[in-house]
């Protein structure tokens, strides 16, 4: 693809095949992805890549904990509950996406299978879990170049055919991730990434959600009248 095709084109998947999806493509993918910017060159970031019966029981473990009631114990902070704009945005997307599901607002037992996808990592073939350096925890920068590894595997992803969502709800239940993907104490949790083939019967698939114009997000300086 050219490159504003992958751009254009993307959007998160949360709907995939069951077809699994090669360790050589993922890898290709991966390479691609590490080529992002990092402060100083630090690349603090490392893959946990994950498919079939260890996954499986990430799922497992995800969704009974979150039936049972057991508190999230995400690693990498949360922050506070999104307001004004934010918020806006968030609310907006979701209706796009319980419009394009038919699921309608009064519906629980639907809306809860939906939040239910996000722990089970909306059944993709392969979670990838993104992790950075414990030293390097103290640093805001290490958190904005693993947003860019991120960026940057959803897109080379697509531009070898295969869908991804970025996502927190496969990694709130921490200790369960950290038993089934063997991942070392000197690694932070970061995100998660469902990676696989789209179903591109699912209704969800379709949604684009929507984006505030260049003008709304951009000041330009000295550049004139």
């Amino acid at each position: 693809m050219e490159f504003d095709d992958v751009i254009l084109g993307r959007r998160s998947i949360r709907g995939y095949k069951p077809d699994p999806v090669p360790a050589e493509l993922i890898k290709e993918i991966l390479a691609l992805a590490m080529r992002a910017p990092s402060s100083m060159n630090t690349q603090p970031w490392n893959f946990y890549v994950i498919t079939g019966a260890p996954l499986d029981r990430i799922r497992r473990g995800n969704t009974e904990r979150n039936l049972a009631g057991v508190p999230h114990s995400r690693e990498f902070r949360t922050g506070q509950a999104f307001e004004g704009v934010h918020r806006e945005r968030q609310i907006g997307v979701a209706k796009q996406l319980f419009s394009a599901m038919g699921i309608a607002r009064d519906d629980k037992q639907q809306r809860q299978d939906w939040v239910l996808r996000g722990f089970r990592q909306f059944d993709a073939p392969v979670c990838v879990i993104i992790t950075y350096d414990r030293e390097l925890a103290s640093s805001d920068d290490t958190a904005f170049d693993c947003g860019a590894v991120a960026t940057a595997l959803v897109n080379a992803a697509w531009s070898r055919g295969l869908g991804a969502v970025i996502n927190s709800q496969g990694i709130m239940q921490s200790p369960v991730v950290r038993e089934h993907a063997g991942i070392a104490d000197d690694q932070v949790i970061m995100k998660s990434i469902a990676l696989g083939w789209p179903d591109h019967s699912f209704p969800a698939n379709a949604v684009i959600s929507e984006r505030k114009s260049v003008d709304e997000a951009t000041t330009f300086v000295g550049f004139g009248a």
